[in-house]
């Protein structure tokens, strides 16, 4: 098949890792012709092709020349964008194609978008993220294949809804218009959690039977050997053999919940002088996150690593004893599945699709939203004994390590294109 994946950037994060994944397994595990189409990684959140380049991979460009130590790939010298090759996988890298809502670059960004889908004639096209996703349905819903005069199957994956209880009602109202009018112009959606599905369907921007399941895959191995690493990458932070390390994996960012394990933190190291916090990743938040831990006197408890490289994340967990993901707003925060197959237990605030991994008083806690006496609670639990920590460990590892490989993804997504390739051009 030929298929073609459309997302806005490729920043280091889960639904990138996901696309990336599911791209290269094309290609690699069923000699698929794949393009993967996305926009420049501006941003704090650091660039995940540029990262797969600096860990080993190697970029080629169109002139064929091996790239190994470019930091942005697929940018000349000028700053133009343009097509190469990571690892097999062909990439065309749209300048155009930008996260903001701006309508000129939006229009130039579709106009972009149509060349390149028409030039590489596609059998599915399947996009991500919320501008990604709707312009890539509406140019590939209008598309018609110069091999067969067909539209292509277009397929949309819901990573996270773009439109949430922490917006204006306009905003609000105007993103779900927009889901609305994009889910029309799509053969399946694609929910990486079951209730990513719910939140879609209560909304009204599609009915259940245009959704499938199909959970974030990943690389699970390097997670379940997360403990050959431990000692390590302990030292190197001065964590000792008396330190709990509860940790937290997300961009420093807005509704992310960093002030709730702050304020939360108080409370457990009171309790127990050797916690330690480890916060991984960067973002516009960290001066305000730094100033708030100095003022409730907690400095020696928190340790930031800054932006760290997805290669280097499995590491960072085995360092763990228990995740905590206090996010206002998720799909399926990919955290919390990594640090389960790494036999960590998980505590998480109970939005979208947590309930669906950490399961309660079984591989973790999950707690309500904004209920940072109930998170400190729960984390003074856990920081206190070490066979519970283990056993929810054991459990979660148990349950969810063969269900997140994303070899399984991937089988399970081509087998829904060819299944809608039949019926719609039957």
């Amino acid at each position: 098949m030929r298929i073609a994946h459309v997302i806005t950037r490729m920043i280091i994060g889960g639904a990138q890792e996901n696309t990336l994944h599911n791209c290269q397994d094309l290609v690699h595990l069923h000699g698929d012709e794949v393009l993967l189409v996305t926009g420049p990684a501006v941003g704090p959140e650091g660039d995940l092709l540029a990262a797969r380049v600096r860990s080993g991979a190697v970029a080629v460009d169109r002139s064929g020349v091996d790239r190994p130590g470019v930091d942005r790939p697929g940018v000349d010298a000028e700053g133009r964008a343009g097509r190469f090759e990571l690892d097999g996988l062909p990439i065309e890298l749209l300048d155009s194609l930008r996260r903001a809502i701006h309508p000129v670059n939006d229009w130039r960004a579709a106009r972009d978008l149509r060349r390149t889908l028409l030039a590489f004639d596609p059998d599915v096209v399947h996009t991500h993220s919320a501008k990604g996703g709707l312009l890539g349905r509406h140019v590939g819903w209008g598309l018609k294949r110069r091999s067969t005069g067909k539209r292509p199957v277009v397929v949309h994956t819901v990573h996270g809804a773009p439109f949430h209880d922490y917006q204006s009602r306009p905003a609000h109202d105007f993103f779900v218009g927009c889901e609305r009018w994009a889910a029309s112009r799509c053969h399946k959606l694609i929910s990486v959690a079951d209730a990513m599905t719910d939140l879609m369907v209560d909304a009204g921007v599609a009915p259940r039977q245009k959704f499938v399941t199909i959970h974030s895959g990943m690389n699970v191995d390097p997670f379940v050997h997360a403990v050959d690493h431990r000692e390590t990458v302990r030292q190197k932070y001065g964590l000792g053999a008396e330190h709990v390390v509860v940790g937290k994996i997300a961009r420093l960012f807005h509704l992310k919940g960093h002030v709730d394990l702050i304020s939360a933190a108080k409370r457990v190291a009171d309790r127990y002088p050797n916690v330690r916090f480890l916060l991984v990743g960067d973002g516009i938040l960290r001066a305000e996150l730094e100033q708030q831990i100095e003022s409730l006197g907690l400095k020696e408890h928190f340790i930031f690593t800054g932006l760290v490289p997805p290669s280097e994340v499995p590491a960072m967990i085995g360092a763990m004893d228990i995740l905590v993901h206090a996010s206002y707003r998720e799909g399926l925060a990919r955290a919390l599945p990594q640090a389960l197959i790494a036999g960590r237990p998980a505590i998480s605030y109970d939005i979208d699709g947590a309930r669906e991994v950490v399961i309660d008083d079984q591989t973790g806690y999950l707690v309500g939203a904004g209920q940072v006496d109930d998170l400190a609670d729960r984390m003074i639990r856990l920081v206190g004994d070490a066979e519970l920590r283990q056993r929810m460990g054991r459990e979660g590892q148990a349950r969810f390590t063969d269900v997140f490989r994303h070899e399984t993804m991937t089988r399970r997504i081509r087998e829904l294109y060819s299944e809608l390739r039949t019926v719609c051009h039957s």
